[in-house]
């Protein structure tokens, strides 16, 4: 018996049973369904938050102020002057942010209000739609003025322009500047809800003397080493080598870990996932002995006609994997348009793997051979005599 015959059998004896059949792959169609959707929107998950990171650009280093009492912060010039101190450093934003209502008129907001110098727009790659970012002459003469995010401008001034208009900020008049772009979103929250004026004028409002973070961007990454060494040796001199005042934060070491628990996320999904391809294949072996007992007259006269085991081997274990490898394609179709409808629903970015797809398939046809082996087995030893008597 050939293959096309035995698989022509095959797909006949599915057909008798549709409904059966069906039950059957129904273990596989889910299986499959459940890795591919999970493993496109973990996959996903990783390429949003790459994404977000690498925005904010792998040659950024963050300080962070950790200590307490006289060394719980950092003076926002000497932050600035380890620009000149450190080679390999383009930029330095010192960063002071406090949660604060922000009021027009009659319309008040909750936003972080962020103070800090020049560069920050630089560092954090922000832009301005109109008006202008702040300047160092800001921070000299303890100007009262104001970049705000377009999110905040649209909630406090609608569809006018906000440029020369004034904001009450904890009650101090602030002169709006600027407005920034709209820049979405990231791991840390909005980045639209935000007003930004010079630190020095922040000290003042938030009465509060230095920083606690510190922004830095290195000129190439290549150079990312040497300056997180020159950055720890200026802060042990400055807090007395006292090291747990202070961290180096290295935005390339944030992305290698969060990629890397995002993987493994996916995985872990993955093998839950591949857990219900364990069970159809139960399922299959469950609904081959019935098939096997039911069509034990047919095995004999057939044997008695001239079929050899191999043939009767082949015949059951070709329908296994037809019955495997149908609900594995059912369960790719079902899998890609489950993963697009959480993503339009739930406003995810998927990525489809043809790695992912091929295996979960090729693994849903091996389920298919390795559990239809047993009934397919148990069918091709029947002797022909015991199975024609049998009723």
């Amino acid at each position: 018996m050939n293959f096309i015959q035995a698989f022509k059998m095959a797909i006949k004896s599915i057909l008798s049973n549709k409904l059966r059949s069906l039950l059957t792959m129904l273990g596989i169609i889910i299986g499959v369904t459940a890795v591919i959707a999970l493993v496109a929107l973990g996959q996903g998950a990783t390429k949003s938050v790459t994404e977000q990171v690498e925005s904010l650009g792998t040659n950024l280093l963050t300080v962070n102020i950790v200590g307490r009492g006289t060394t719980s912060t950092m003076k926002a010039e000497e932050a600035v002057a380890i620009g000149d101190t450190v080679d390999g450093i383009r930029y330095v934003a010192p960063f002071n942010s406090q949660n604060s209502s922000v009021k027009f008129g009659t319309t008040s907001v909750n936003v972080s209000v962020v103070g800090t110098n020049a560069d920050y727009a630089l560092v954090k790659d922000y832009k301005v739609s109109s008006g202008r970012f702040l300047a160092q002459i800001d921070l000299d003469v303890y100007q009262k003025v104001a970049v705000i995010g377009s999110s905040t401008a649209t909630e406090l001034f609608g569809f006018s322009s906000p440029i020369g208009e004034y904001v009450l900020i904890q009650g101090t008049r602030y002169k709006v500047v600027g407005v920034l772009e709209e820049k979405g979103s990231s791991t840390t929250g909005s980045n639209d809800e935000v007003v930004m004026i010079p630190e020095t004028s922040a000290e003042r409002l938030f009465k509060s003397k230095g920083v606690r973070t510190i922004y830095v961007q290195v000129e190439t990454t290549d150079k990312i080493d040497s300056v997180v060494a020159g950055l720890e040796n200026v802060l042990s001199d400055h807090f007395r080598g006292n090291t747990n005042s202070y961290r180096v934060f290295n935005q390339s070491d944030a992305l290698s870990t969060l990629t890397s628990v995002s993987d493994t996320l996916t995985l872990a999904l993955a093998g839950i996932a591949g857990i219900s391809l364990l069970v159809g294949g139960i399922g299959i072996m469950n609904i081959m002995l019935v098939s096997v007992t039911e069509r034990t007259r047919e095995i004999g006269i057939r044997k008695a006609i001239g079929a050899k085991k191999r043939d009767i081997l082949i015949q059951f274990l070709i329908e296994a994997m037809v019955l495997s490898g149908l609900g594995g394609l059912l369960g790719i179709g079902i899998g890609v348009g489950a993963a697009q409808g959480a993503s339009s629903a739930f406003d995810m970015d998927i990525v489809f793997s043809a790695n992912v797809i091929g295996v979960a398939f090729f693994f849903s046809v091996a389920i298919g051979v390795l559990f239809g082996m047993f009934p397919a087995n148990k069918a091709a030893k029947l002797k022909p005599i015991e199975a024609l008597r049998f009723e």
